[in-house]
């Protein structure tokens, strides 16, 4: 994983990511987007890595951007704990929204300012 998604705090490691899933009840599924350097090629190649964490009082839904830690073993799969929400999905809806609408009106404006060929 890249060093902007993963802290390392003793022992425990930390994570941020985007939750896929929170239909279990107390856990969330976390995508998490890391950059992994190919020895070969000499490229940066994107790498996503799912984690089952768990949600306490189930406070994330599904697009929130999330912060996970390592913890004990508390299931099979799950060996992670939600720290905190960084940010929710509504937010980072409305984040995309404006900047769909900001390409927009630039397109808008680079269009009418080219003369009209008669």
């Amino acid at each position: 994983m890249s060093s902007e998604n993963t802290k390392t705090k003793g022992l425990k490691k930390e994570l941020v990511g985007i939750v896929t899933s929170d239909a279990m009840n107390k856990t969330i599924t976390v995508s998490v987007e890391g950059l992994k350097y190919h020895p070969l090629y000499k490229k940066g190649v994107k790498r996503t890595k799912k984690y089952k964490a768990h949600d306490e009082e189930n406070k994330a839904k599904t697009g929130d951007l999330v912060r996970i830690r390592e913890c004990r073993p508390l299931s099979k799969t799950k060996r992670w704990r939600l720290i905190e929400i960084i940010q929710s999905a509504d937010v980072l809806k409305k984040k995309a929204i404006d900047e769909d609408l900001q390409i927009d009106e630039t397109n808008e404006l680079v269009s009418s300012e080219q003369p009209a060929e008669e």
